[in-house]
């Protein structure tokens, strides 16, 4: 049941997104980019990027309650945090103050036998910072601080910021080279079949694109995994990050990658051979070598 109720929030929350931007798009005239003359570029390029850049910074903007609400994360409350949790609390908060970063984020910690933990939120001051019961009570508190340490450097280096940016441009261009190809297929066909030919058209297309423009997400993500690595050293200590990529190796098989919106900002990832390309994550045993190879 609290399943199907997190499903049925992630649901309703991203048809309410799609109505906006259709309402916005529409009043603004943008969907009219198809004219007597062909396509109207500059207007096509506009549509696509409200679409690409609203839908991602609207998630962004929720991205705290979305969390909470599919991920099940219950917040520590600092007036009665006891034991474990208020532990987990402090830790945040003093590596939180040694980067720099204003407003202390919520923490939070959800219930899973996985051992992972993620940083979400629009801004390095409104973000979230939580950790899985699996982690927690499963490692030292040498190897939580090694990964609090990472997730704060998240925070710290403004990565949901970025990623949001660069999913959203991706998505922008994926859509306008998609309608740009299909337009032209379409002209190739009878008029009464055009309508049909450039819709199928542009869905394909844009499922191809999409792919080989995640493709370049994942590969910004991988890179902003070895920065938060370099950014976790210097705040908790690099061997307490080392210790807890080791622990982390020992347990990929307790990853769970089901809740996409928030498993590219988790330490770690399923590794893949095969999809290495579409990874978020570089290999763990390159992000430790790195480590021990950096002077920090």
């Amino acid at each position: 049941m609290a399943l199907f109720k997190r499903f049925g929030w992630f649901f309703l929350v991203n048809i309410a997104v799609m109505i906006t931007i259709s309402i916005v798009t529409s009043s603004l005239g943008l969907n009219r980019y198809v004219t007597d003359r062909g396509l109207n570029y500059g207007m096509l390029m506009a549509y696509c990027l409200v679409w690409g850049m609203a839908g991602s910074f609207i998630s962004l903007a929720i991205s705290r309650i979305m969390a909470k609400w599919t991920m099940g994360v219950k917040l520590v409350d600092p007036a009665q945090a006891s034991g474990e949790a208020r532990w987990l609390l402090s830790t945040v908060y003093d590596l939180s103050a040694k980067a720099g970063i204003k407003t202390m984020p919520q923490v939070g910690i959800y219930e899973s036998p996985e051992v992972n933990a993620f940083a979400t939120g629009p801004t390095r001051n409104r973000a979230l910072v939580a950790v899985s019961s699996g982690l927690l009570y499963g490692m030292s508190k040498e190897e939580v601080e090694g990964v609090l340490a990472h997730e704060v450097a998240h925070v710290a280096n403004g990565d949901m910021v970025t990623m949001t940016l660069v999913q959203g441009v991706v998505n922008a261009f994926v859509m306008f080279f998609a309608r740009i190809v299909a337009f032209a297929v379409g002209q190739s066909v009878k008029e009464e079949s055009r309508h049909m030919v450039e819709l199928i058209t542009t869905i394909v297309l844009q499922i191809l694109f999409g792919i080989l423009g995640q493709v370049v997400v994942s590969a910004f993500s991988r890179y902003r995994e070895f920065r938060a690595d370099a950014g976790g050293a210097t705040l908790g200590g690099r061997q307490k990050m080392i210790s807890a990529l080791e622990r982390l190796r020992g347990a990929t098989n307790r990853v769970d990658d089901s809740q996409q919106a928030v498993a590219a900002f988790k330490i770690s990832g399923r590794p893949s051979k095969f999809l290495a390309l579409f990874s978020t994550h570089p290999p763990l045993e390159e992000r430790i070598a790195r480590l021990r190879a950096a002077k920090v």
